[in-house]
């Protein structure tokens, strides 16, 4: 059986969509010059993560708000997606306590609607652009349970981290039963295969309770101060 390319876009049709292609670089600058204006004054901030599925009756949504909450009554403004299930439980649990609660929000085809507990609320067309403002405003992260948004999320600021584009921030899995297999799976296979290092294991910390995560937070920055330094501000402007 022969195999043949379509036939290629004619010159009028690639003007055109070159055309389209240039002007949508400034609806871009626009959600980052939004975003960088509007968050300015959150920080410190965490940047809560995990699945738009889970319930409110979801023993993972209950736990969401309570380690938003102990967070935001430390003083950590609470970024999240703006969606539902965990997103909503960081949102929820961060208006229950004395800091913002932030959602950046975006529009997908089934999964996505705001929720009702944002005190900041951002809308982004661009996963990318968006992806920047978790990273940029973020003195840590928390990662829920969740799917492969999540996992995308988790694996993003742990290459930036890991390859030195970004800060180092307390990055928290927070579910053992959820992520040790993961976990596990980045020993044997990827420290196995030495497709990275042993001291990239220590990057994470898992932990199971609120108290833990909000404490293995507090203990990163016991000897320094949450504000990122002045090189730490120049990684961030080059991320």
């Amino acid at each position: 059986m022969s195999r043949k390319l379509p036939n290629h876009p004619t010159r009028l049709d690639q003007q055109q969509r070159l055309s389209q292609e240039s002007w949508k670089v400034f609806q871009i600058m626009a959600e980052f010059v939004h975003g960088y204006e509007t968050l300015a004054s959150i920080e410190p901030a965490v940047s809560i993560f995990g699945s738009a599925r889970y319930k409110e009756d979801n023993p993972w949504y209950a736990l969401t708000v309570e380690v938003a909450e102990k967070l935001s009554n430390a003083g950590f403004s609470v970024i999240s997606g703006g969606g539902p299930g965990i997103m909503e439980a960081a949102n929820k649990g961060a208006q229950a306590g004395g800091a913002p609660s932030v959602g950046l929000n975006i529009a997908l085809p089934h999964e996505q609607m705001d929720n009702d507990y944002q005190d900041v609320s951002l809308h982004f067309q661009h996963f990318f652009a968006r992806k920047v403002m978790f990273v940029k405003h973020a003195s840590a992260y928390v990662v829920m349970p969740g799917g492969f948004g999540t996992l995308d999320e988790l694996a993003e600021i742990l290459t930036l981290v890991q390859t030195g584009k970004s800060r180092r921030i307390p990055i928290v899995l927070l579910g053992s039963t959820f992520w040790q297999g993961l976990i596990d799976w980045f020993g044997d296979q990827l420290l196995g295969e030495k497709t990275i290092a042993a001291e990239d294991m220590q990057l994470f910390t898992l932990c199971d309770t609120a108290d833990e995560a909000v404490d293995a937070i507090f203990d990163f920055y016991r000897n320094r101060g949450v504000t990122a330094t002045e090189e730490e501000q120049q990684k961030l402007l080059d991320l």
